[in-house]
């Protein structure tokens, strides 16, 4: 049985309760830390799981070095060589589809752990199961094809997280069940408009959304007007709005 004094230890020394949120599972908390756009960091007893590192090490000064890194599709904003070549990654194992495992670096392959859509791994007490995220309609020449990239579903300390990676509103986000916190993207035209991110999570209704990844052509989404669209719906979900986009 892992510690359950050690997260709180994390959340002092590593991580700035500020900026943080922390969820309880039956073994300890999960602390929560937006970096950026549609990177953050999940901390869990021994465990520190970087998400998409993307924007340079200084995203992440003060925060611990990661054990599990997340990678959900090739393009730049979530598979960025440049940080992951600038913050430790020594001891960190990687977790990502076929397509990101052949753009790493060699000295990071022999680390890397390839997961399709509709697979599950279990690492370090951590249940990692990867669900398709892409662009409707399906189409060859699509940003996000089916199949590429992954979102995930974590289940942590019996807490079930969703990370959506760079999706659109699809079937297979709306037949999620049990979910205790989302993070749900929502950007144009890269991924959906705030109106199908919300119809989508007053379908799966989390317990908890944070939306993620809201940077667009057009600039920042209005996740003010999501939130407003979610608690309208009469759901039980809790909209947190944290600043992605502060630095």
């Amino acid at each position: 049985m892992k510690s359950i004094l050690f997260p709180l230890f994390l959340s002092v020394a590593f991580i700035s309760l500020a900026q943080s949120d922390q969820i309880s599972t039956n073994d300890g908390e999960v602390v929560i830390q937006p970096i950026t756009h549609g990177t953050l960091v999940l901390s869990w007893n021994d465990e520190v799981i970087y998400v998409d590192p993307y924007g340079g090490a200084d995203g992440f000064e003060g925060i611990a070095d990661p054990t599990i890194i997340l990678i959900t599709d090739i393009h730049g904003d979530h598979l960025n060589v440049k940080t992951l070549a600038a913050i430790n990654t020594s001891r960190a194992k990687f977790f990502v589809p076929q397509a990101v495992k052949d753009k790493l670096p060699e000295a990071m392959k022999s680390r890397t752990v390839v997961i399709g859509n509709g697979q599950t791994v279990v690492f370090q007490e951590i249940e990692i199961l990867a669900i398709p995220m892409y662009n409707l309609p399906e189409s060859p020449d699509a940003r996000h094809t089916k199949g590429r990239g992954n979102g995930y579903v974590l289940t942590i300390g019996g807490k079930r997280i969703y990370l959506s990676g760079d999706t659109e509103d699809i079937p297979e986000m709306r037949n999620l069940k049990n979910i205790d916190v989302a993070f749900v993207c929502m950007n144009l035209p890269y991924t959906m408009d705030i109106s199908q991110a919300a119809s989508a999570v007053i379908e799966f209704q989390p317990s908890i959304v944070y939306p993620y990844h809201y940077r667009g052509k057009g600039g920042l989404s209005d996740v003010e007007s999501f939130k407003t669209m979610v608690e309208n719906s009469g759901i039980a979900t809790e909209v947190r709005l944290r600043d992605w986009y502060a630095r």
